[in-house]
């Protein structure tokens, strides 16, 4: 690095002194991200778990749509107080900390880099596999044109996130406004010919507990279904050091989200039954390509479009949230210095995003590594009981601390009950001996946080690569604050 160049780093580097992650989500955005993190190729793809669970009764099916949503919105009001008390990046991981302290919130971390970046893999290998089937008709894409499609799709988001906050929601704002059409369209034209309706379809409604009840565990699957097509509610608060007026905007962009995804999940589900019988969607491959042959075939073709369009802007969202975990995690000193810094010319987390899209390129390369992600479902709500957990151990260890939105209290503790029942359910009625694995790792990252973060064992040749790294991509540390956040 010549004279000049470290000279002109040093001055950027003074202008900058104070920089910290701009304000520039607002409700709007907050909405578009929620849906998008939570609208993905499922409710087009294969809707079939919950009936299928439900023995194929409509009414318990439809009912359990519904309560799945109640249950996903009582998770989010529950994260809207911790996001408008505590409103830093990170999501559940700066609450876990700040409640229950450093080693649960470094398992949390440790276990979500190996999650979430398996999930992105999974998504861009998806999308590649919707993109490009309509230039191979019947016959299958080939691994290596998918892999290099879903690399070039993992590095192109992980770019635009790490340039331009206001570009990356934008874009998801565009992808989830096009899903939302997509859905529309089916839930319209389903709501069409229902009013229209024939005989045979009305009575699917109009008998819809008619058929077999299923017992507590096939609801209890059912559920687990339900409940995995409402994932990625809790999104919002990994961006909460960035949404403008949080104290307003995280609550009101919540209560408007989820009811607004439950709406079209029942609408959409109604459609399919109104078109399809119980049977015929159990049996779908791709029940809305199904239903579109049959309802609007001249036009089928825009469905296979909106599963790779839904995808993509649910792939955005994810490594936006990836991207501030990586970087909450850094700034509590659980991830190298590196991560936590911003770019001195758009002050976005540059370095976290290039750190979270390597692990997901790497996942896609031996792409059946994505499969070991499976057994590490229960960790998904294992974090969520211990963040309710959080809300609850800082109103009486904290009742001081400033809320602008308070939720009930009774909500959290039944959210850390089906948080637990759900952690425990598929152990207990199917133990494999993955899930002992899958404890064994998280429990491993302890054997890396005690020499590194609790010790603080440090290596002198670490710090030269950081410096150069720093010179190289151009980043500068964040200014933290006295009362520092995470402490």
């Amino acid at each position: 690095m010549g004279q000049g160049s470290w000279s002109s780093w040093k001055e950027k580097r003074n202008e900058n002194d104070g920089m910290q992650l701009k304000k520039t989500i607002g409700y709007f955005n907050g909405v578009s991200f929620i849906i998008g993190s939570i609208v993905g190729a499922g409710i087009f793809v294969s809707p079939t778990g919950v009936l299928q669970y439900s023995l194929l009764n409509v009414g318990v099916a439809l009912c359990i749509w519904t309560a799945s949503g109640v249950i996903s919105l009582m998770g989010s009001l529950c994260y809207a107080e911790l996001g408008t008390a505590l409103p830093f990046s990170g999501g559940e991981y700066s609450h876990i900390k700040r409640a229950l302290g450093s080693p649960p919130a470094f398992i949390f971390i440790w276990t979500a880099m190996f999650t979430k970046p398996a999930s992105n893999a999974a998504r861009a290998l998806l999308f590649a596999e919707y993109a490009t089937q309509p230039f191979y008709g019947a016959c299958p894409v080939p691994e290596l044109l998918k892999k290099c499609l879903a690399l070039a799709v993992l590095w192109c988001l992980g770019i635009l996130n790490g340039r331009s906050v206001k570009m990356a929601a934008c874009v998801q704002t565009v992808f989830t406004l096009l899903k939302m059409v997509a859905l529309s369209v089916i839930a319209i034209g389903g709501i069409v010919l229902l009013v229209r309706g024939r005989k045979e379809n009305l009575a699917r409604f109009e008998n819809a507990f008619s058929s077999e009840v299923p017992d507590v565990s096939q609801i209890a699957e059912a559920f687990f279904q339900g409940l995995y097509a409402y994932g990625g509610w809790w999104s919002l608060n990994y961006m909460a050091e960035e949404i403008k007026n949080p104290s307003r905007n995280i609550p009101l962009t919540v209560m408007t989200a989820l009811p607004a995804v439950t709406v079209f999940y029942l609408m959409v589900n109604i459609s399919y039954l109104t078109v399809l019988t119980p049977k015929e969607i159990v049996s779908s491959v791709a029940v809305a390509v199904t239903w579109a042959d049959r309802v609007i075939p001249a036009v089928a073709w825009i469905i296979p479009l909106s599963v790779a369009v839904s995808i993509f802007g649910a792939l955005n969202s994810s490594m936006f949230t990836l991207g501030r975990l990586s970087y909450a995690g850094s700034q509590s000193g659980h991830l190298p210095v590196l991560i936590s810094m911003l770019n001195v010319h758009c002050c976005t987390p540059a370095p976290a995003m290039i750190f979270s899209t390597i692990i997901a390129s790497i996942f896609i390369i031996p792409s059946d590594l994505i499969a070991l992600t499976n057994y590490f479902g229960f960790s998904v709500w294992l974090m969520i009981g211990l963040t309710c957990a959080s809300l609850i151990v800082l109103r009486y260890r904290e009742p001081n601390l400033h809320r602008p939105y308070k939720v009930f209290l009774p909500v959290a503790f039944v959210m850390v009950a089906i948080s637990l029942f759900l952690v425990l359910a598929p152990i207990i009625w199917s133990p494999k001996v993955q899930y002992i694995y899958a404890f064994i790792f998280m429990l491993g990252g302890l054997l890396i946080y005690l020499p590194f973060v609790h010790f603080k064992l440090y290596f002198g040749f670490v710090g030269k690569i950081t410096c150069y790294l720093q010179l190289l991509l151009e980043v500068s540390p964040v200014d933290v604050s006295a009362d520092c956040k995470y402490d």
